[in-house]
C-alpha cells in the first residue's frame, strides 16, 4: 500500500501545523517536486522559489498565517507559498489568462495581504501592517521575507531607518542567496543564532538594560553599544543593529532543524523590530537550477529530467536583442557611449552591450533613482549615457528624470523595454503610461519603433542627438522580420511618415501597432473605405504638419497607441484643437489602453481585451461613422 503523500493532505497551513519535524521534512521535499513540476508545464520564476522552499513550510509551520501577515518581497518567491495557501488546484495556472497572477496578489487570497511584483517593498508594507496593528490594539505578528538584492535598495534602507526608531514589533527575513555578506553557516552560527534569540538571552538582556535604565546617558549609550558590537562581532549584523534591528542569523535556510528553533525564539519576542538572516541557494533541490548561471530565475517551459527549456523556434529577433546589438554597433564607433541598468541587464538587452564593452556598462542594483541620476552626471560630464530601464520600472525614478535630467536638459538617453502590454507578467510589467508622464516634461524627446527596423533607427538618431534628453520606447518579444538596414539613417526629430496613401480614413499609429493599423486598413479597403495609414514615429515633438494634412484630408482620424490615456491621443487632440482643426466636422477617436490594469494572458489575447488588435480599429472607425459593420458591407 503506498502511503498518500504530506502534501495531498494540506490544503491550507493550517493543516501542517501538528506535523513533525521529520514530516516537515518531508512536506518540504514534496513541495519542491511540485514547484518544479508546476513550472515546468506554466514557465516562470523557479530559481528564486525553490530558495525558499523549507523557510516557507516553516513559516506556515509556526505562524496563524492568514492572521499572522506574511509579506513577500517582489513575489519571485512566492509558488511554493501558493501551493500551501489553497492554490495548488490551481497552480498549473499560472501566469495564464485567468489563472495565478506569477506574483503576490491581494485580489486572490487573504493568504496574500500585500502584492508584489516589483521589489524593495515588503519592509515598508510591514511596518505599515505593524503600525496598524498597533493602533487597532491586536496582538498578531508581521513577517516581512526580503532578498539580498531588493535589500539594497534605497527604499529598503528609508525603511529600516524608520522602523528601527521605533519599538512596533516586526520580523524581516533576509533571504540571503547571493551577497555572502556572513560569516560561514554551521553548527557554531546555528548554536549563536538560537542563543541570541533565546528567552534565556533576552531575560539576560533585560536585566542589564534594567541596571544601566538609571544610569546617566554616555553610560547607558556605552553599554547598549558594547552588547551590540559584542554581539556582532560574533554573529555579523552589527550594520543591522546601527539601523534599529535585533540580529539574528546567520541561519542555514535549508536546515528545518536550525531555522525552526530560531523562528520559534523570534516569534516570542516582545519588542521592536528584528532581521533573522538566512542563508539559502537559489534552484536549491534541482540540479539544472543549483548549475545554472542565473539559477533558472525566469524559465520557460521545460524537461523535468533534462532541464531544456522549450523555446518556441524564432523567426525574428527581439526588440531587446535589436536594441543591445544596435548599440554595441553605435560604440564601435562612439567612446562616448556608456550603458546603465537597474539590475536588468538580461532583460533590457544591456547584457549584450557589456559583454561587448565591460568598461563602460553599470549595473547599478535595483535602484532606479540612483540609475537616473548617475546617467545625469555622465551626460554632464559629456558622455552618452543610455538608461536602459522597464517603462513601468522608470516610474521609480520619475522624480529625478524631471529634476536632475530634464530642468537641466541633460541628454540622457531612455531605452524604455516592455512598452504596452507584456502578457505573462501582468499588470505591473506593462508599459502603459510613460508616453504620458514623459511627455508633458519640457526639454524630452519621445520615440516609438514600430518594428526593429525603426528601432536601429531610433538608436543611430539617439547616439546623434545631444541636445537634451531623449526617451525612445520598444515591445517586449519577437520583433516582425523585417530587414534591419546596415546603415540606419538618423531620422528627423519630430518627423512621422505615411505607409499607405488613402482618401477618407486615417489611421495614426504611434509604436508596435502599426502592423494591426495595415491589416485594418486591408479590411477596410474590403469594405470600400479607402484609408491613409501613417507612422508618428515621435510622441514629442508631435509632426504637426503631418497630424494637420491628416486632419484636413481625411472625414475620420484615429490615433493608435500602446499607452494610456493622456498620451500621443491627448497630444494630437491638443495640438488639433489649438490649430482649430476640430471645428470642421472632422471625426476623430484616439485609441488607447483602457483605464483598467488587464491581467495576464498571451500579448494578441490582452490585445483584444484592451481593444487595439485590427477589428477593433476597423470597429472603431466604424463607430466615428456612426454605421454598423454588416449594413455598411451590404452597401459596399
Amino acid at each position: 500500500m503506498v502511503d498518500t503523500p504530506l502534501l495531498d493532505t494540506v490544503k491550507y497551513p493550517a493543516d501542517m501545523r501538528g506535523f513533525s519535524r521529520e514530516q516537515l521534512k518531508q512536506l518540504a521535499d514534496e513541495l519542491r517536486t511540485e514547484v518544479i513540476d508546476a513550472v515546468s508545464v506554466t514557465g516562470g520564476h523557479l530559481g528564486a522559489g525553490l530558495g525558499v522552499v523549507e523557510l516557507t513550510v516553516a513559516i506556515h509551520y509556526l505562524f496563524n498565517t492568514p492572521e499572522d501577515k506574511l509579506i513577500w518581497d517582489v513575489g519571485h518567491q512566492c509558488y511554493p507559498h501558493k501551493v500551501l495557501t489553497g492554490r495548488r488546484d490551481r497552480i498549473r495556472t499560472l501566469r495564464k489568462g485567468g489563472g495565478l497572477s506569477g506574483f503576490t496578489k491581494r485580489a486572490e487570497s487573504e493568504y496574500d495581504p500585500f502584492g508584489a511584483a516589483h521589489s524593495s517593498t515588503s519592509i515598508s508594507a510591514g511596518m505599515g501592517f505593524a503600525t496598524g496593528r498597533d493602533l487597532a490594539g491586536k496582538d498578531n505578528h508581521v513577517i516581512s521575507v526580503i532578498g539580498d538584492g531588493s535589500i539594497t535598495a534605497g527604499m529598503a534602507y528609508e525603511a529600516m531607518n524608520n522602523a528601527g526608531a521605533t519599538d512596533s514589533r516586526q520580523i524581516v527575513i533576509l533571504n540571503d542567496n547571493d551577497m555572502s555578506i556572513a560569516p560561514p553557516v554551521g553548527a557554531m552560527s546555528h548554536l549563536l543564532a538560537r542563543t541570541v534569540s533565546s528567552g534565556g538571552y533576552q531575560a539576560l538582556r533585560g536585566v542589564a538594560k534594567s541596571v544601566v535604565k538609571n544610569a546617566p546617558r554616555p553610560i547607558k549609550s556605552t553599554a547598549r553599544k558594547a552588547e551590540e558590537y559584542t554581539r556582532g562581532m560574533m554573529t555579523g549584523g552589527t550594520w543591522f543593529e546601527e539601523l534599529g534591528f535585533y540580529y539574528v542569523g546567520p541561519v542555514d535556510g535549508h536546515d528545518l532543524d536550525a531555522l525552526i528553533p530560531v523562528l520559534e525564539n523570534v516569534k516570542r519576542m516582545k519588542d521592536g523590530p528584528v532581521l533573522i538572516h538566512v542563508v539559502t541557494q537559489k534552484g536549491k533541490g534541482y540540479a539544472p537550477a543549483e548549475n545554472s548561471a542565473d539559477k533558472y530565475h525566469g524559465v520557460s517551459k521545460f524537461n523535468v529530467v533534462t532541464g531544456e527549456q522549450r523555446k518556441s523556434i524564432p523567426n525574428a529577433p527581439s526588440y531587446t536583442s535589436v536594441f543591445g546589438n544596435q548599440l554595441v554597433k553605435q560604440a564601435e564607433i562612439d567612446p562616448k557611449i556608456v550603458g546603465i541598468t537597474a539590475a536588468m541587464p538580461g532583460g533590457t538587452g544591456m547584457s549584450i552591450f557589456g559583454k561587448a564593452f565591460p568598461d563602460r556598462m553599470f549595473d547599478v542594483g535595483i535602484a532606479e533613482q540612483h540609475a537616473v541620476t548617475f546617467a545625469a552626471g555622465l551626460a554632464a560630464e559629456g558622455f552618452k549615457p543610455y538608461a536602459a530601464i522597464y517603462s513601468t520600472f522608470l516610474q521609480r525614478g520619475y522624480d529625478q528624470v524631471v529634476h536632475d535630467v530634464c530642468i537641466q536638459n541633460l541628454p540622457v538617453r531612455f531605452a524604455m523595454d516592455r512598452a504596452g502590454l507584456v502578457g505573462a507578467d501582468g499588470p505591473t510589467h506593462a508599459g502603459a503610461f510613460d508616453i504620458a508622464y514623459l511627455g508633458c516634461l519640457p526639454n524630452m524627446v519621445l520615440m516609438a519603433a514600430a518594428d526593429e527596423a525603426d528601432l536601429a533607427r531610433m538608436v543611430a538618431t539617439s547616439v546623434a542627438y545631444n541636445e537634451g534628453p531623449m526617451g525612445f520606447r520598444y515591445a517586449r518579444g519577437e520583433a516582425t522580420g523585417i530587414e534591419i538596414p546596415e546603415n540606419p539613417e538618423i531620422l528627423e526629430i519630430g518627423k512621422g511618415r505615411i505607409l499607405r496613401e488613402g482618401t477618407r480614413i486615417a489611421l495614426l499609429s504611434y509604436g508596435t501597432r502599426l502592423g494591426e493599423a495595415m491589416m485594418a486598413a486591408e479590411q477596410l479597403d474590403t469594405l470600400g473605405l479607402s484609408a491613409t495609414v501613417a507612422d508618428a514615429r515621435f510622441a514629442k515633438p508631435l509632426d504637426t504638419d503631418l497630424v494637420k494634412r491628416l486632419a484636413d484630408e481625411h472625414e475620420v482620424l484615429i490615433t493608435i497607441e500602446e499607452g494610456s490615456v493622456g498620451g500621443f491621443g491627448a497630444f494630437v487632440l491638443h495640438e488639433l484643437s489649438a490649430a482649430g482643426r476640430l471645428d470642421n466636422g472632422l471625426k476623430i477617436r484616439t485609441m488607447t489602453l483602457p483605464d483598467t490594469f488587464i491581467d495576464q494572458d498571451t500579448p494578441a489575447k490582452m490585445y483584444a481585451q484592451a481593444g487595439l488588435d485590427a477589428d477593433s480599429i476597423v470597429e472603431t472607425v466604424f463607430k466615428a461613422l456612426g454605421q454598423e459593420i454588416n449594413a455598411y458591407s451590404n452597401l459596399a
